[in-house]
């Protein structure tokens, strides 16, 4: 599949999600969390791969300034969505009508940007880019995005992430007083056996 086809069918994957959280209440909070989360997942999937991936090959291959006034302005929609919008979204109770003009907000970044992309960055992008670098940039942002979705995510992993470092010491921080108390048991079996002989 093709670096577009991939970002065309993200859009619409997420344009869904979108407008399935659009329809909930707010006495749908499992459903409105669940939603969230899935939907918080595939924007950070999604804009890592245009960042890293897509967008470079396209700033590389511009021919004009409108390509990159394109490219910035790209940018900045995924800063305001992904820096401002979802955060904020994030911290709001899934219970209340904040919640509900948060989401919408999201909803309009969303469509404004991935509409704008579909009719002006992606005709262009197949312009500038062969179909054999379309293929390759698909291949290369399928791998990465195989990685990012294996990646924990949400309050729930990072909450886990967080109790496993406090419990699991690292390599480089020393531990003296169990190795103390280990030693001084240690010890103490040896010379109890030295007495018993």
């Amino acid at each position: 599949m093709n670096a577009i086809q991939m970002l065309k069918e993200d859009h619409k994957k997420v344009r869904a999600l979108l407008s399935e959280l659009e329809k909930t209440t707010p006495r749908g909070v499992k459903k409105r969390t669940e939603l969230l989360e899935t939907i918080a997942k595939e924007l950070r999937v999604h804009t890592k791969l245009e960042e890293e991936i897509f967008y470079p090959a396209f700033k590389a291959a511009r021919e004009k300034s409108d390509d990159d006034k394109m490219y910035f302005e790209a940018l900045e929609e995924h800063r305001a969505a992904g820096d401002l919008v979802l955060p904020d979204l994030e911290k709001t109770e899934p219970g209340s009508d904040q919640f509900s003009g948060r989401a919408k907000v999201l909803k309009e970044l969303i469509e404004h940007h991935a509409g704008e992309e579909e009719k002006e960055m992606f005709p262009r992008a197949r312009a500038l880019l062969s179909a054999a670098e379309l293929n390759a940039l698909g291949a290369q942002m399928a791998a990465r995005k195989r990685e990012l979705m294996a990646e924990p995510e949400g309050l729930v992993a990072k909450t886990a992430v967080k109790v496993l470092d406090a419990i699991s010491p690292r390599e480089d921080e020393a531990l003296p007083e169990v190795s103390a108390a280990a030693r001084k048991r240690a010890d103490g079996r040896a010379d109890s056996t030295r007495t018993l002989r």
